[in-house]
C-alpha cells in the first residue's frame, strides 16, 4: 500500500497543525508502523479519544480516491517519509503530516529561505520597502516565503518572479483554491518559475475556513531562515507570524517606518522592544544569510510572456511613461474602479507598469 495513505488516514483523525505532531514523528517516523501498532492496541497518549475513534472508523485504502484525484490535477502529497518534504519542517513540534503542493517541489530543500510578511492594506512605502528588498534577496539567490496574500505577501512574491526566481507561498486554503481570486496570475507566474505553493489543505477541502490562516503562519515562518517584516500593524496576522518564529527560534528583523503611520507601529515596535533587527538595505537579509550575489545567484530564468486580459490591455492602451491617476484612467477606459484596480494589478504583476505615490501609474 502507498505509504501517504497512512498519513493521509492520520491526519483525517487528528487535523491540520497538530501540536503534538513532533512527539508522534519521534515515535513513529512510519505512519505504517503506527496503523499496525495501533490495530494491535496501542493507543499513544498524544492520540485524543476522539482521535482514536475516527482512526479505529477508517482505513488508508479509503483515500486512494483522494491520492487519485491529487496525482490528476498535478498535486503533489508530501508526507515527513517523502524525499521532497521540506526538511526544515519535519523537526517543528507542530510539523505539517501532510502538505499538497502544485508547482516544483524543487525548491522546497537545499536553498536559502527568507520569510516576507506585511500587513495586507501597506502604504506607498511599504509596498516599495517590500519589492525592492525582496528583489534584492531573491537576486541573491534565496527563496521568498510568504503567503500569496493581499498586500505585502503578494508584492513581495511577485518581486521574486520579477528576478525570474523561485518562491514558496502558504496557502490558508485548500490546494486548489487561490485566495485571493485576484492573485491567480500571480501564481502562475510563481508555478512557472520554479516555485512551490503549499497547504496544508486537500482540494476541495470542506472545513472551516477560521484558524486556518494562522496555522499557516507557522509553516512560513518554519521554512524561513530570518523573517522580514516590511509593514505592519501592532495586532495583526504579522504578528501572529512573529510569535511563530520567535517560538521555533527564527530570527526576525523589520523595516522601521514613520512614526506617524499605524501601518508602521508594529515594526517599530518589534524595534523598540529589541525583538527585530533593523533591515534598510537588501544586504542586510543576504549578510545574515552569508550569501553572496555574485557566486550565489542562480541563473535568471525568462519570465513567460503571459496573455492579458481585454481590461489590462486596454488600460495599457491609455498608460505611458507620465503617471495617470486612477481616476483618470477610469475615465478614459471606461471601466469602474474595481474592474480597473483588478487590470491594474494584473499589469504590475506582468512587469508592464508600475505604481507611483498617489495612486497614479505609469508604464515601466
Amino acid at each position: 500500500m502507498d505509504e501517504c495513505l497512512y498519513w493521509l488516514w492520520l491526519v483525517d483523525a487528528v487535523g491540520s497543525a497538530f501540536r503534538a505532531a513532533g512527539e508522534l514523528l519521534r515515535a513513529y517516523p512510519c505512519a505504517a508502523e503506527l496503523y499496525q501498532d495501533f490495530r494491535a492496541g496501542a493507543r499513544p497518549e498524544w492520540l485524543t479519544a476522539r482521535a482514536c475513534a475516527r482512526l479505529e472508523q477508517t482505513e488508508p485504502w479509503q483515500f486512494e480516491a483522494m491520492v487519485d484525484n491529487c496525482i490528476l490535477s498535478g498535486i503533489a502529497v508530501l508526507t515527513p517519509e517523502d524525499p521532497n518534504y521540506p526538511a526544515r519542517l519535519r523537526d517543528l513540534p507542530d510539523a505539517p503530516l501532510v502538505l499538497y503542493a502544485t508547482g516544483s517541489t524543487d525548491c522546497l530543500n537545499g536553498r536559502r529561505y527568507v520569510g516576507m510578511v506585511g500587513t495586507r492594506r501597506p502604504t506607498v512605502y511599504g509596498r516599495s520597502a517590500c519589492h525592492d528588498l525582496s528583489l534584492g534577496v531573491a537576486k541573491a539567490g534565496a527563496v521568498i516565503v510568504s503567503g500569496l496574500a493581499d498586500g505585502l505577501d503578494g508584492v513581495a512574491q511577485a518581486a521574486a518572479v520579477e528576478a525570474g526566481m523561485p518562491t514558496v507561498g502558504f496557502l490558508g486554503t485548500a490546494i486548489d483554491k487561490t485566495f485571493p481570486q485576484t492573485h491567480g496570475e500571480l501564481r502562475r507566474q510563481v508555478e512557472a518559475l520554479g516555485g512551490c505553493i503549499l497547504s496544508e489543505y486537500a482540494p476541495g477541502y470542506p472545513g472551516r475556513q477560521r484558524g486556518t490562516f494562522l496555522a499557516r503562519n507557522r509553516l512560513i515562518a518554519g521554512l524561513s531562515e530570518v523573517l522580514c517584516v516590511a509593514e505592519a500593524r501592532v495586532k495583526s496576522g504579522t504578528a501572529n507570524t512573529v510569535a511563530h518564529a520567535e517560538r521555533y527560534g527564527r530570527p526576525v528583523m523589520a523595516v522601521p517606518g514613520s512614526i506617524y503611520s499605524a501601518e508602521s507601529e508594529g515594526t517599530n515596535a518589534l524595534l523598540q522592544q529589541g525583538r527585530a533587527g533593523v533591515v534598510l538595505r537588501p544586504d542586510d537579509l543576504v549578510e545574515r544569510l552569508h550569501l553572496h550575489a555574485p557566486q550565489m545567484a542562480a541563473p535568471k530564468a525568462a519570465m513567460p510572456e503571459l496573455a492579458l486580459s481585454p481590461q489590462a490591455g486596454l488600460l495599457l492602451e491609455h498608460l505611458g511613461p507620465q503617471p495617470v491617476g486612477l481616476d483618470a484612467l477610469c475615465a478614459a477606459a471606461g471601466l469602474a474602479a474595481p474592474e480597473a484596480m483588478v487590470a491594474l494589478m494584473e499589469l504590475q504583476f506582468a512587469g508592464k507598469i508600475k505604481e507611483t505615490p498617489g495612486r497614479q501609474y505609469r508604464t515601466l
